[in-house]
């Protein structure tokens, strides 16, 4: 069984200040777990399926698409607390489009429901020391924006055992 997720993943101005971020925070100080990723936003947990069912998921969510087109995702504000940075996310229409896919991403050879994301946000970081909190927010207002100018793509990816990805399928989600 191979494992898979749903991202919301954003391209642009903010996506460059966010690679800053990261480069400059692991530098300053170290890895914490938002490193292991790209920034997104997660819309559903991982799952376990076959590879063989790739098709069944990049058509449930090209359906999901066609019914909720372009749904728009605000950045409401950059947040700051004890365990964890971020951004915090508003789009109800990506949420309507998540729930959608799952009622009609059906495999057979999935063994588990698909758990979907209802607090949207994109983790800046998190499980990190404690004394590197004020160290890890002035980074972040440094370097991000979160007004910067941003598109976001979604993107359904395979996660390999070695901790590399594979993105099967992206979409524009905003113009």
């Amino acid at each position: 069984m191979e494992k898979f997720i749903v991202y919301a993943c954003p391209v642009g101005e903010l996506n460059s200040q966010l690679e800053l971020y990261f480069q400059i925070s692991e530098i300053e100080c170290g890895t914490n777990a938002a490193h292991k990723y790209m920034p997104h936003c997660t819309l559903t947990g991982f799952f376990e399926d076959e590879l063989t069912s790739i098709p069944i998921y990049i058509k449930a969510l090209n359906q999901a698409l066609l019914k909720f087109p372009r749904p728009e995702i605000k950045v409401l504000s950059i947040i700051f607390k004890s365990e964890w940075h971020g951004l915090e996310l508003y789009s109800p229409r990506l949420k309507q489009l998540i729930i959608d896919f799952a009622k009609t991403a059906k495999s057979p050879t999935r063994n588990q429901d698909l758990r979907l994301k209802d607090w949207l946000h994109l983790s800046l970081a998190y499980e990190f020391p404690e004394k590197q909190q004020e160290k890890l927010k002035k980074i972040a207002q440094e370097t991000i924006n979160y007004r910067a100018l941003v598109t976001w793509e979604l993107r359904f990816y395979q996660r390999h055992f070695d901790g590399s990805w594979t993105c099967h399928q992206s979409w524009k989600l905003s113009a």
